[in-house]
């Protein structure tokens, strides 16, 4: 139980951040709030996983971490277009 909470942080900081240096332009996100899309991309990303029969495979799960970062580009991208909604009202 530690050990995917620890997981969960990792994987979710890299992919968190993998995620803000794909999509374009300036993100106005803090590093928790990128943590937090990566975190919430990661658990996501290996349930989905798990669910269609793709996670646990011997070695790295490639098909698995890139499902999380996919998942970490739309939470940013949704993170960045409701600050932007916001910011304009």
């Amino acid at each position: 139980m530690i050990g995917a909470i620890i997981s969960a942080i990792v994987i979710g900081a890299i992919v968190g951040a993998l995620a803000r240096l794909i999509v374009p332009g300036k993100q106005n996100m803090s590093m928790g709030l990128t943590l937090i899309v990566g975190i919430v991309a990661a658990l996501l990303g290996t349930l989905i996983a798990q669910l269609f029969g793709f996670a646990d495979t011997r070695g790295i799960d490639w098909w698995e971490h890139i499902l999380q970062l996919v998942l970490a580009i739309v939470g940013v991208l949704i993170v960045v277009r409701v600050q932007a909604g916001k910011s304009h009202t």
